[in-house]
């Protein structure tokens, strides 16, 4: 038996012990509470007034569509074309008619692109448009290997350094290749197999990031969601089979920070669609915070 103040000195140790564990389980279960730094503060604190007034800073991810865009070099796909039909000094107005493939320039791939039963472009809710955003680098492989893509260890050290992945987050991956976005034939990287090369996710990475993070979308800066060199497209049928989206030719990744974003995805919405061109922007603090 313990006497009164055996026991008060019990109860004070059992205290301390209690309050440590709560802290460490807050602050290593998820690696949340550690890495829950300004940066995502400040964005957490914006609001579409700051948005409106120009106290938050927008970056526009997207880029221009001209005939010079990239696209996809498979059978039936042709560049943009934009075509003048009435002049201001002949017709009192100006209008023109533009053509382009579905997957071309900065755009979304619906969850039907590659799986059936999933909702076309025009069905996908206004909800999954919006949401944090986090960038994971992994340029500086890609300059040594174009054909490497995303591992789960690459994740797992992102999360280690910045918190673990917001739930519903897109996630957005800076392969580096945005650079070439002016010169096609580097940026589709074909051999003389006709074979493709450039970084991208891999399917466990993948598979990850949708079902274990919850991930609305995953976007990158090049031609796909799978590397280049990819048969199966494993990455594709993973994230439309959950319902999700990709984001392809997404710009200025490396103009952003690992976290501390939202996105806004505005896709044009086509009935039946399998994708389209999309307008991407990233609103941020007016300083944001390293990450």
């Amino acid at each position: 038996m313990f006497d009164n103040e055996s026991t008060k000195n019990l109860k004070s140790c059992l205290s301390v012990v209690v309050c440590a564990t709560a802290f460490w389980i807050t602050c290593s279960g998820s690696g949340q509470a550690q890495f829950n730094n300004r940066a995502t503060t400040e964005v957490d604190r914006l609001t579409l007034a700051d948005v409106a007034s120009g106290a938050a800073r927008i970056l526009d991810l997207t880029h221009v569509l001209n005939e010079k865009n990239a696209y996809w070099p498979g059978p039936g796909y042709e560049p943009f074309h934009l075509k003048t039909i009435a002049t201001i000094e002949n017709d009192d107005v100006l209008s023109k008619v533009f053509s382009m493939p579905e997957h071309l320039g900065t755009h979304i791939d619906a969850p039907n692109h590659f799986e059936t039963n999933q909702p076309d472009l025009s069905m996908i809710s206004p909800h999954q448009f919006f949401a944090p955003g986090v960038v994971i680098d992994i340029a500086a492989r890609g300059e040594v290997d174009t054909d490497t893509t995303l591992t789960l260890k690459d994740i797992q050290e992102w999360e280690s350094k910045h918190g673990q992945i917001p739930d519903g987050a897109i996630v957005l991956l800076h392969t580096g290749w945005g650079r070439f976005w002016d010169n096609y034939s580097r940026y589709k990287n074909q051999d003389a197999m006709g074979k493709l090369h450039f970084p991208s996710y891999s399917g466990k990475s993948a598979a990850f990031l949708i079902h274990e993070r919850n991930a609305k979308g995953l976007g990158i800066d090049n031609l796909s969601i799978d590397s280049g060199i990819s048969k199966d497209f494993a990455v594709h049928h993973t994230v439309n089979k959950a319902g999700r989206y990709g984001l392809e030719n997404v710009a200025q990744l490396e103009n952003l920070p690992a976290r501390g974003f939202f996105l806004i995805v505005a896709p044009i919405r086509i009935e039946a669609g399998s994708g389209g061109p999309t307008r991407i922007l990233a609103i941020l603090p007016k300083n944001p915070a390293a990450n």
